[in-house]
């Protein structure tokens, strides 16, 4: 054998042996998934089962692992906080709905680009005179906003500093302050505020705004205890997360459980419910 054929064998033989080049792709085969319990139509306790999370972020997180050969589990860890604590220590992999925080860096490795992107709006009553095209618009006048919502740190600094919000314990609670005329408009996701309004037969009275007023993302986040935490896990879902808008899945996936969460709210009560925050 000439040298060339030597070396290269010898290479070859080198670049297989490397820990995790050959096993890469089956190094993960299965992820622990939690995230918020209350989140529709991203993120919610399933009341069938009331172990698991179902959702549209559920859904393409289940999509994506699928063509990657991974199998997901998306279990119910109690409440938003409780979730994040179960991650940060590695007790579970992932969060499936992480809203960027830069104090989280040193616990979680986000997914670039966001598993979705949950536009805030600005809702009214019909015929209300209230005109609003930017943030500033909003200036001087009364709003409502769930403290459930998850803003970007930016905005929230913002309505602090800048608008007169009310803070409600659900999203239910702030439509129906707009309803009675407690306040005049209501901050709440594209996709959340629809399904809502919705479900509580108030879709024939309020207005959305097109333009978003914030425009967070809901991102995967691995635990740095994570053992599946990997360059080539990460690597692979990033590549993932850029292919979903363009496939149309992204917008079928939630108006598929916008439908599914309003037939749930049309159904008895479950023995087990949701927890309320």
């Amino acid at each position: 054998m000439d040298l060339h054929r030597r070396l290269g064998l010898t290479l070859l033989l080198g670049l297989v042996s490397l820990p995790g080049l050959s096993t890469a792709a089956g190094k993960c085969e299965r992820l622990v998934v939690t995230g918020s319990p209350d989140a529709p139509p991203y993120l919610w306790q399933d009341p069938q089962n009331p172990k698991q999370l179902i959702g549209a972020s559920a859904d393409l997180l289940q999509q994506a692992a699928k063509e990657l050969g991974i199998k997901v589990e998306l279990l119910y860890a109690g409440k938003r906080s409780q979730a994040l604590d179960e991650v940060r220590s590695g007790r579970m992999d992932m969060l499936a709905d992480a809203p960027l925080a830069f104090n989280e860096l040193e616990h979680l490795d986000y997914i670039h680009p966001p598993l979705l992107e949950n536009d805030y709006l600005v809702w009214t009553k019909k015929g209300s005179t209230l005109v609003y095209g930017e943030a500033k618009d909003l200036h001087g006048h009364s709003g409502a906003l769930s403290e459930k919502s998850r803003l970007t740190q930016a905005f929230s600094l913002y309505a602090e500093r800048q608008l007169t919000l009310t803070r409600t314990a659900n999203l239910t609670q702030a439509l129906q302050k707009l309803l009675l005329g407690e306040v005049e408009y209501v901050l709440a996701g594209r996709y959340s505020g629809m399904a809502a309004a919705q479900a509580l037969g108030m879709a024939d009275d309020l207005l959305a705004f097109e333009q978003p007023v914030d425009r967070p993302g809901l991102y995967l986040a691995v635990s740095h205890n994570s053992a599946c935490n990997d360059p080539w896990l990460r690597g692979q879902l990033a590549k993932k997360m850029t292919e979903l808008p363009a496939s149309g899945l992204t917008e079928a996936a939630l108006q598929r459980n916008i439908e599914r969460w309003k037939a749930q709210q049309q159904q008895p009560q479950q023995p087990v419910s949701a927890p309320k925050q």
